[in-house]
């Protein structure tokens, strides 16, 4: 099995545990990034398999620039793979009320932490022979509510971000996207990883009389993670993939 190296994004969440701990179980070089070092230093303890912890204001692009300095400083020449699962909610009662703050947290949360790495770590990812970008988005933005309007807005907008790195990596790799210098076949893909929401055994405890319909365990979203690497590019690119129930 090939050893690659994969960029957790989000990484001192529930789901970037589970997700760093399913790749370092799979053999995989696991770089855990979150915006404080205590918690990600924790987070990267609590994933095991020797991940390594980053600190990173993902909404900053000089941050994210210092991040791949950062990398290339541990030695490592480049990332195959970048997990991306920052995030968060913001709701509302209806349209009327959708606050530009919220709007303006969930934008750099969802939207501009995504453009960022994506556009920091491109070139890694498309000169990768097993190169993926995954992100998790949500079944509202294909089916909005007034009360989720700026969620669900950010979302769809980092659905499209990422469908546009796909036609990146289909145009720079595929002889048959009018690119007749590209080699025919495809070997970097982005997708989008669709739940209704993530759920977690810590979750679970606390509300013990809550069965969490539709919801999508990490650990079921951190096995879908470890599968991209296994998959053909071709077959993934560009793929909007259902983890809801």
């Amino acid at each position: 099995m090939t050893t690659l190296t994969v960029l957790v994004t989000g990484g001192s969440s529930a789901s970037g545990i589970a997700v760093a701990r399913a790749l370092g179980a799979a053999g995989h070089r696991v770089l855990t990034v979150g915006s404080d070092d205590v918690r990600i230093r924790a987070a990267a303890v609590e994933a095991g398999h020797g991940a390594t912890p980053l600190v990173s204001d993902l909404s900053s692009l000089d941050s994210v620039r210092q991040l791949e300095v950062t990398v290339r400083d541990l030695g490592i020449e480049g990332i195959d793979g970048v997990i991306h699962l920052v995030g968060g909610w913001r709701g509302a009662k209806g349209i009327e009320d959708q606050t530009d703050e919220d709007w303006d947290s969930m934008e750099r949360t969802a939207v501009t932490t995504l453009r960022n790495v994506s556009r920091v770590f491109y070139s890694h990812l498309e000169a990768s022979p097993h190169g993926r970008l995954a992100m998790v988005s949500s079944t509202t933005a294909a089916a909005p509510t007034a009360a989720a309007a700026s969620y669900a807005a950010a979302k769809a907008a980092a659905e499209a971000w990422t469908l546009a790195v796909a036609d990146g990596f289909r145009r720079a790799q595929s002889g048959n996207a009018g690119n007749p210098d590209a080699p025919d076949e495809q070997h970097s893909a982005a997708v989008v990883f669709v739940v209704k929401a993530l759920v977690d055994s810590a979750m679970r405890e606390a509300h013990p009389e809550r069965r969490f319909p539709g919801f999508t365990d990490v650990e079921e979203l951190a096995t879908a993670a470890v599968a991209l690497f296994e998959q053909p590019a071709a077959t993934l690119n560009g793929q909007r993939i259902l983890l809801a129930k």
